[in-house]
C-alpha cells in the first residue's frame, strides 16, 4: 500500500476516533479496534 494511503487512512482513523469521543461514544470494544489499527498504520510507517 502506498504510503499516502497509509496516511489517509491514518488520518482518517484518528478523525473518527476523535468524533466518536465528542459523541460520547462508550463502546470500547469499536474504540479499541479503531486504536489497534491506527497503531498498525503507525507502525508500518515506522512513527
Amino acid at each position: 500500500m502506498a504510503i499516502n494511503q497509509l496516511e489517509s487512512n491514518l488520518e482518517a482513523i484518528t478523525r473518527t476516533i476523535a468524533q466518536l469521543k465528542r459523541d460520547g461514544c462508550t463502546d470500547e470494544k469499536i474504540l479499541n479496534e479503531l486504536r489497534e489499527e491506527r497503531d498498525k498504520i503507525l507502525k508500518d510507517l515506522n512513527l
